[in-house]
């Protein structure tokens, strides 16, 4: 029997949807300023909440799917941002053009599922990101970096961008640029486990994290079930990459998130075909962070000043290989100053 689902609408009844924040870089000419964090809206139970995500644009031929924020959920831990990309057959076509744009506050991290991406910034880093490693840019107190598919690449894109929210004692942090090749990989009563980020069964990935966190690839193949552990006091979700997977009894469709609430110590999954899922998690996010295009503060002046900073070249240094002028220009702030919002709408 298939487990009831609440599946929350994007819209609400009778609204219209508004866009909801950015992306490795985003081309809305009209970001929304957004508050997160808080202990608020946390349930300390177990909960299956399915929200829909939304189609992004993230350049000429990069189209994404935007798992969180929603207006249903704008935190998971301290997972602030998610986008699904993919699998996208590039062909002769440009393929994921992302040029220089700025970032403050947060992590990013690169996860590929296939393809190569060329990440570079503004520390002189310049990495091939492939299927398996791990780019985890730690923007401090501001970096800038940009992201294209290579001139030969593979024919396939698609991958996973996410971002974490930095604690105020970690987020003017000098920036620093990380890349891990070898996770820890490990099988898990049938199923394939590598360990993208923080600490799960007892392994440990090498990425650097500042707050309690977690973030799994997990490959289920066809006919298995099993449960898997979990941290009581961490809040949970799952998305799928591939394939028809279950978690806790319910049905994962690609292109939403599944979120799963706290208070649980293990995990049903199952497929009944080859199937991938991330698993995200994390101790509830205390602090109130306010997100603006690629920009994480704790107010609007913060986000304002930084946007002054990157229009004026300042704050931001230029990426190697890049013209000065050959970036991303920041879009005009919203009207008005951001009013307090949750965790949830």
């Amino acid at each position: 029997m298939k487990r009831k689902l609440y599946w929350r609408r994007r819209d609400g009844i009778g609204s219209s949807v508004p866009t909801l924040g950015t992306g490795m870089s985003d081309l809305d000419s009209a970001p929304p300023m957004i508050e997160r964090g808080g202990l608020r809206d946390v349930s300390a139970q177990p909960k299956l909440e399915l929200t829909p995500g939304r189609t992004a644009s993230l350049g000429p031929g990069t189209t994404v799917r935007r798992l969180l924020p929603t207006l249903g959920r704008r935190m998971v831990g301290a997972w602030c941002f998610l986008d699904h990309y993919g699998p996208d057959e590039l062909g002769a076509g440009a393929g994921m053009q992302v040029p220089p744009h700025p970032h403050t506050g947060l992590q990013t991290v690169s996860w590929l599922l296939d393809g190569d991406i060329r990440h570079r910034d503004s520390l002189g880093s310049d990495v091939v990101l492939q299927p398996g490693d791990l780019g985890l840019m730690t923007s401090g107190h501001g970096i800038a970096h940009s992201e294209q598919s290579p001139l030969a690449r593979p024919k396939l894109l698609h991958g996973t961008q996410l971002w974490v929210a930095l604690p105020d004692a970690a987020r003017q942090m000098d920036p620093k640029w990380e890349h891990h090749r070898a996770l820890p990989t490990f099988t898990w009563d049938g199923l394939q486990v590598r360990i993208v980020l923080g600490e799960f069964a007892g392994h440990l990935a090498a990425g650097t994290i500042h707050t309690p966190l977690v973030g799994v690839d997990i490959t289920i193949p066809a006919g298995v079930a099993t449960s898997i552990p979990l941290e009581a006091d961490f809040e949970y979700a799952a998305i799928s990459v591939y394939g028809t997977a279950r978690v806790d009894g319910a049905d994962a469709p690609i292109g939403s998130l599944l979120y799963l609430g706290a208070g649980r110590r293990t995990l049903a999954v199952s497929a009944e075909t080859p199937s991938r899922i991330m698993l995200l998690g994390g101790e509830p996010f205390e602090e109130r962070i306010v997100m603006w295009w690629n920009l994480l503060g704790r107010s609007h002046d913060e986000i304002e000043l930084y946007r002054t900073q990157w229009e004026q070249h300042e704050r931001f240094p230029r990426v190697p290989g890049w013209a000065a002028d050959d970036r991303t220009d920041a879009p005009p702030l919203p009207g008005g100053r951001l009013k307090p919002r949750g965790r949830q709408r």
